[in-house]
């Protein structure tokens, strides 16, 4: 997909994602290398938003597996269609158990799930592996068995092999401790909150009507603010949506009244934002 890391800056750029040497060095070593990409941070840093930038980048398909604590086999790889199949047999209850059998274990009955469906697309594809530490230690056991040979075997229907590699990204905020053996078969990329100087280039890059003046003083803020000990630090999406904010109530500047009145769009917690309002005295 990428001929050079000065190749993959470029293009995610392109595609609205600025990144620094060291993510654009490790996205093109995974191309190249064939290897999944395992990207670890803090919640809000662009961990999603760079698997989204690599798909628009190289006009792939994204296919999205969400984590979460139970998540099962049939929601990550694939479940056949129990109420069609029931209809089936009952259309065609003549028919033997084998005979229906047969029937009723096809592929127009099989509902793939998000790592079925990158193994078998022929078209490129990034399989975006989303917050993988919020799955339970059983699921990466399945990852370990897909990502390693890129094939599912379905026992009706026999072995899936892909016949065009996945560029797959893994992203994890680091809840829990994943496996080593996991850890192996990627390559490891953590991204942490930008530099103000880079933030102030992504936010004027999303949002170009902000002037130069606002957009720092909104970066300032935000980084004061991830200073503090808070349950919830602004993620760089919402320093984007507070700075549209301001341009939508035609602020030029930040004062108390315009903080007060819009702190709800960085911190979503109550005590989040009475520790920010103490310490801060920006914020009066």
């Amino acid at each position: 997909m990428f001929d050079s890391v000065d190749e993959v800056a470029q293009r995610l750029a392109g595609a609205g994602y600025l990144t620094s040497t060291a993510i654009a060095t490790t996205v093109f070593l995974a191309d190249r290398l064939g290897k999944p990409l395992l990207v670890e941070g803090p919640a809000g840093v662009g961990k999603t938003e760079l698997a989204r930038a690599v798909a628009t980048a190289t006009g792939s398909e994204l296919v999205r597996l969400q984590c979460y604590e139970g998540i099962d086999e049939a929601r990550a790889l694939y479940e056949w269609n129990h109420a069609k199949q029931l209809l089936r047999i009952t259309a065609g209850r003549d028919e033997g158990w084998h005979e229906a059998r047969a029937d009723i274990f096809t592929e127009e009955f099989l509902l793939p799930r998000p790592l079925l469906t990158a193994i078998r697309n022929p078209s490129p594809t990034v399989l975006l592996i989303d917050e993988t530490d919020k799955a339970d230690v059983e699921m990466e056991g399945l990852l370990l068995e897909v990502l390693g040979d890129f094939q599912v075997t379905v026992p009706e229907l026999g072995t899936i092999t892909a016949t065009r590699k996945p560029f797959v990204v893994l992203t994890s905020n680091a809840t829990r401790e994943l496996s080593e053996a996991l850890k192996r078969r990627c390559l490891f990329l953590h991204i942490d909150f930008p530099e103000a100087v880079r933030e102030l280039e992504i936010v004027r890059m999303q949002v170009p009507e902000i002037s130069e003046v606002l957009a720092a003083s909104l970066v300032r803020v935000i980084g004061a603010l991830r200073a503090l000990e808070l349950r919830k630090s602004p993620s760089i999406a919402e320093t984007i949506d507070w700075a549209r904010t301001l341009l939508a109530l035609g602020a030029d500047h930040l004062d108390e009244s315009v903080v007060h009145t819009t702190l709800g769009v960085v911190l979503k917690y109550e005590a989040d934002r009475k520790r920010a309002v103490t310490e801060l005295k920006v914020f009066g």
